[in-house]
């Protein structure tokens, strides 16, 4: 159904408009490559993702620190793994994989054309729990950052989604009306049920395609959002 009186979008970025698992996994060949970790990359991957998304609901959930999410989920993964690393090691692997992940600038296919449909019928805003200098970066270098008014991360906003504060924060920064605005996520749980449960409309990008609540509406490609907007 179409969102006739929406006037400003925000987006989630990683996971819906940048490819984390495809640029994750390129700066991790580079990382590995670099400290000779002898693991092979599929092998790591399987193991690394399910643990990294863990780590990262812990942080999200305020129940772990950023250093405890930089390296729990790296000693988790190679110790299941059954690699022998030290943590000074992990501690270089982890700083190494953040700074490279900024280099690796995949975007989800329609991504741009979505964008070129919607900046001149909206403003369009990003609303992410990534780290600021990182995120930053992200925008930046693939070449993104003019479609967007603003950008609100859990850093400058002190709390991360699904807060409903960080909603707050991000619509006074945008002078949007939550009436008028809705929020577009990969995460049912931060981007979709926790803006809806603060009253902002949210659109679900199901690129996976789980089953999800018959309420909640959903695009299984960037370019369907063109049906809602």
């Amino acid at each position: 159904m179409k969102r006739e009186h929406v006037k400003a979008v925000f987006f989630d970025l990683d996971h819906t408009l940048w490819d984390f698992e495809r640029n994750s996994a390129l700066a991790f060949q580079t990382v590995f490559s670099t400290y000779n970790i002898n693991v092979l990359l599929d092998d790591f991957l399987k193991v690394y993702i399910p643990v990294n998304l863990r780590y990262w609901k812990l942080f999200r959930d305020e129940k772990i620190t950023r250093q405890q999410l930089r390296y729990g989920r790296f000693r988790e993964t190679f110790d299941t793994l059954k690699y022998n690393i030290s943590d000074e090691v992990i501690g270089l692997v982890g700083q190494e994989y953040v700074d490279r992940l900024p280099d690796y600038n995949h975007l989800y296919d329609g991504a741009l054309e979505i964008l070129d449909y919607l900046k001149p019928r909206y403003s369009l805003h990003i609303i992410t729990n990534g780290f600021k200098e990182i995120q930053a970066s992200k925008i930046k270098n693939a070449n993104i950052a003019h479609y967007f008014t603003t950008v609100t991360n859990s850093d400058i906003a002190g709390c991360k989604k699904p807060n409903p504060l960080i909603y707050e924060f991000a619509l006074k920064a945008a002078n949007a009306d939550k009436s008028t605005s809705i929020m577009i996520g990969d995460c049912i749980e931060a981007d979709v049920q926790g803006a809806l449960d603060f009253g902002l409309d949210a659109i679900y990008f199901n690129e996976a395609r789980n089953t999800v609540p018959g309420h909640i509406s959903q695009v299984y490609h960037l370019t369907e959002l063109k049906n809602f907007l």
